[in-house]
């Protein structure tokens, strides 16, 4: 099974403020690759309620680079052809298209799975299918809020959801087989 999980912090409620990301790279169900970068966000402010959530401040981001810098050198090339997953794909693929249209980038044609919807079919009978409700039910330790541990977990769940549906040759079969579309950027 071969995608790319991805997640963004924000500094504050405009998708462009993109202020860190994580992608974790999968080929055959394994990680060959991690990337994270802290991002400058056009406006150097960080809402204090959104630092409580996860821990990044002005100060942490002021000398990184804005997120035009890190697309083509960074992130384009580490996620290339790849399937983006991330859990409430909406909000993070809405960060992505919003940082890409500030910075005035062509929107590459990416294609991009929900984890969020796909546990909602694959365990109905949790209560709660938050990322972190989710990495407690099934012992997953890891740092909440951190873009890279974020995609890290983000990516065991699609694993996790192929195994359990037997569906562990790609993502078309494990949509198919939860009903959940892979949707274009």
């Amino acid at each position: 099974m071969d995608f790319v999980s991805i997640d963004f912090e924000t500094a504050d409620y405009a998708r462009e403020s993109a202020c860190s990301i994580g992608l974790v790279k999968y080929q055959n169900g394994k990680v060959t690759g991690t990337y994270y970068s802290l991002i400058r966000p056009p406006v150097l402010y960080i809402r204090p309620d959104f630092t409580d959530i996860h821990g990044l401040t002005a100060d942490d981001v002021k000398d990184a680079p804005v997120f035009a810098d890190i697309w083509e050198s960074s992130v384009k090339p580490f996620v290339g052809d790849f399937t983006l997953v991330a859990h409430n794909a909406s909000f993070d693929m809405g960060v992505l298209r919003a940082a890409l249209a500030w910075y005035e980038l062509p929107v590459p044609r990416l294609r991009h799975f929900c984890t969020l919807s796909m546990s909602r079919r694959i365990w109905p009978e949790f209560k709660y299918h938050a990322l972190t409700a989710l990495a407690k039910q099934f012992k997953i330790t890891y740092n909440a809020h951190n873009a890279l541990d974020d995609a890290r977990t983000c990516g065991k769940l699609v694993l996790m959801a192929a195994e359990k549906t037997g569906n562990t040759s790609g993502l078309e079969e494990l949509a198919a087989a939860t009903g959940i579309r892979i949707r274009h950027l």
